[in-house]
């Protein structure tokens, strides 16, 4: 018997799974033509196959070998170890910049001279300019070279450069000299625009960059200038150099020191110093001023504005006595804190809600403080020269969150000492230079130029300092500085006669931070010193790597 429902030989149709009726079962004959034709495609795909992988290989050869060997890999700048170049009968001024002008991304030196002829045959007479002039020169970072010359009208007044980051300007330094500003291309010395100074007043630097205030696309720059009784402000532009609207009074009295502050909100800040203190005057105010309708591009800041004046519209950043310095703590932060130096002490303000958070009481304060990473809590501490009396000073380093002394030590206040300066490490600490001379008794003398040394601070090494084997001569100014991104520490030293603007012999040098440390001097300061042998001292040295912020 036949089971009911299922396909036998004899049925003309198979029933599928779902009960539909499907068409007769292939023959023999078929099933061997389809598999034929089944493995003939195979075999066509497997060809494919093979050539698309040989091609890919042959590819992926093709192009390591153009790497390897086709293309030259980048060839790093050789630099010179230090280079040294001398200007005879030749004045400089306490102006130097460390600037990218070569386009190698090694950074390069700019300085100005003032002398009849520059290193290229570039003479004042061929300028068309009187006997001696004033240039501006750009020096090569590796190897000392000059890049390019700028002869311009004598007298010289003041510089700065590194105003070209996101401006949309064509020119990066701008130059007082004579009656006439020059603003000027630091990678060719182009002159790209020159104004006259504005009538009657005399601007100081530093220069303001502000937003694009007239619309060019190109931001502009302002100018604070006094006329010995009023501090006033002259708009820019950033294209041409034409001044943009009229001159606005910022205050009654002279004030010739001055930052541009910019808020969480983005509206930005005029910060003026004046005998009762620091004050601040929002730009958007002044723009107003300058020209109706200026301002509208500007952003206000309704947290400053709530103590702004009625009357003049300054606002109190800090009321006491008067205040001799401000600087920024940190150039990166959005909205960096403000370190001010005032005849009692060294305060420092929250950038955001203008509130005090520390304040160290000190004598006199001889020089700028400046900034480095004595631990390693990622907080900027703050280097301080106290004036002590009996020619000598006191250096401190204060911590930057709490105002607290970390680390101090005593030196005779050599004549013609630049400020201290920092260098960052791979270690998340700062290596710090300071110029004086270690008292060898209570009773020393008075300090000469010649005993003046450079002295080396390693945090981790905080008994010990490294006492450089020379002295230099004068010293116009000074820099310590990293001239490749994440390497490649150097000073870079300015030296000529002791009265700026006086004839002598001009030298620029550049030297590798580590260059002087196998013959420096190891000094033990403090109490209960370091257990460690000089030798190793110097290793420690030795070993460091530097780094950006």
């Amino acid at each position: 018997m036949e089971t009911t429902g299922s396909a036998t030989e004899g049925d003309p149709l198979k029933r599928g799974e779902d009960g539909s009726e499907t068409g007769p079962a292939p023959s023999a004959t078929e099933l061997k033509k389809k598999s034929c034709k089944e493995v003939l495609g195979f075999a066509k795909l497997t060809h494919w196959r093979t050539a698309v992988f040989f091609f890919s290989l042959f590819l992926c050869l093709t192009i390591v070998f153009a790497f390897s060997f086709i293309i030259p890999c980048p060839v790093r700048p050789q630099y010179l170890v230090t280079w040294n170049r001398t200007f005879s009968q030749a004045a400089t001024y306490n102006f130097l910049a460390i600037e990218e002008a070569s386009k190698d991304k090694v950074m390069d030196v700019l300085f100005v001279l003032k002398d009849s002829e520059g290193s290229q045959n570039n003479t004042c007479a061929n300028a068309g300019l009187p006997s001696p002039c004033v240039f501006l020169f750009a020096v090569d970072g590796t190897h000392g070279e000059t890049l390019w010359e700028r002869p311009l009208a004598p007298e010289f007044h003041w510089a700065q450069c590194g105003l070209d980051e996101k401006s949309g300007r064509k020119w990066d330094c701008l130059l007082f000299h004579s009656d006439q500003l020059t603003a000027i291309d630091k990678y060719t010395g182009d002159i790209r625009w020159q104004q006259p100074q504005p009538t009657g007043l005399r601007s100081t630097v530093p220069v303001l960059s502000v937003p694009d205030l007239d619309k060019d696309k190109v931001d502009d720059v302002a100018l604070v200038a006094s006329d010995s009784t009023q501090t006033h402000l002259v708009f820019l532009s950033g294209y041409t150099g034409v001044q943009i609207g009229s001159t606005v009074v910022l205050d009654s009295t002279e004030t010739t020191n001055h930052l541009l502050h910019c808020t969480t909100e983005g509206s930005h800040y005029v910060l003026l110093h004046k005998d009762t203190g620091l004050y601040g005057l929002a730009l958007w105010r002044i723009a107003a001023k300058a020209k109706a309708g200026m301002e509208a591009t500007l952003k206000k800041d309704k947290h400053w504005e709530k103590t702004a004046s009625a009357t003049s519209g300054l606002v109190p950043i800090y009321e006491s006595d008067s205040v001799k310095q401000v600087l920024r703590t940190g150039e990166t932060d959005e909205t960096p804190n403000l370190l001010l130096v005032t005849g009692k002490g060294v305060v420092l303000v929250d950038g955001k809600n203008l509130q005090p958070l520390w304040r160290f009481n000190t004598s006199s304060v001889l020089s700028e403080p400046s900034f480095g990473h004595f631990d390693k809590d990622g907080v900027l501490d703050v280097v301080v020269e106290e004036d002590i009396g009996n020619y000598s000073k006191r250096i401190i380093i204060l911590d930057g969150k709490s105002g607290g002394m970390l680390w101090e030590v005593s030196l005779l206040n050599s004549p013609n000492s630049p400020r201290p300066a920092s260098i960052h490490t791979t270690n998340s600490f700062s290596v710090f230079v300071f110029w004086g001379t270690m008292a060898l008794d209570a009773n020393s003398s008075v300090p000469l130029v010649s005993d003046r040394h450079s002295y080396l601070l390693h945090p981790l090494y905080s008994k010990v300092l490294l006492e450089s084997p020379s002295s230099l001569d004068h010293i116009v100014t000074f820099r310590a500085t990293l001239l490749e991104r994440g390497r490649h520490a150097a000073y870079i030293l300015l030296t000529g006669p002791e009265r700026e603007g006086a004839e002598g012999n001009v030298v620029l040098s550049k030297r590798k931070l580590k260059q002087d440390v196998p013959d420096s001097k190891v000094l033990r300061i403090g109490t209960g010193g370091s257990p460690e042998t000089n030798d190793d001292i110097k290793e420690a040295f030795n070993r460091l790597r530097f780094s950006d912020w």
